[in-house]
């Protein structure tokens, strides 16, 4: 007898809302690669770069979901979020006084 595998509906669901998103974000940045990482009981995050340095991330409930996700949405998927891919993000001037304050004791107000 042949071994059937159950679909779960709502994490399909969430599959087809997050791929959606990230073509969206695909569309506005010219293009995106990704990358996801294992946050433990959380579940997975979603990191994408655009084409034009653009940044994000989503948050699925499951490294599979998240998974399933990105390939959905025909992206670039990376293993890692190594130095060639990283050196694609394009940081500003917001980014920088963040990782600075933070470094220093805490956000600056300007």
């Amino acid at each position: 007898m042949a071994e059937t595998q159950q679909v779960d509906p709502k994490g399909e669901r969430k599959v087809a809302r997050l791929a959606t998103q990230i073509g969206s974000f695909s569309k506005a940045h010219g293009g995106a690669e990704g990358q996801v990482a294992y946050l433990g009981e959380r579940g997975a995050r979603i990191v994408l770069v655009g084409e034009d340095g653009t940044w994000g991330d989503l948050v699925a409930p499951s490294y599979e979901i998240a998974e399933k996700a990105v390939e959905k949405s025909g992206i670039t998927a990376h293993e890692s979020f190594d130095g060639e891919f990283a050196a694609k993000v394009k940081t500003g001037r917001y980014e920088w006084s963040r990782m600075a304050g933070i470094q220093v004791g805490g956000p600056k107000n300007d």
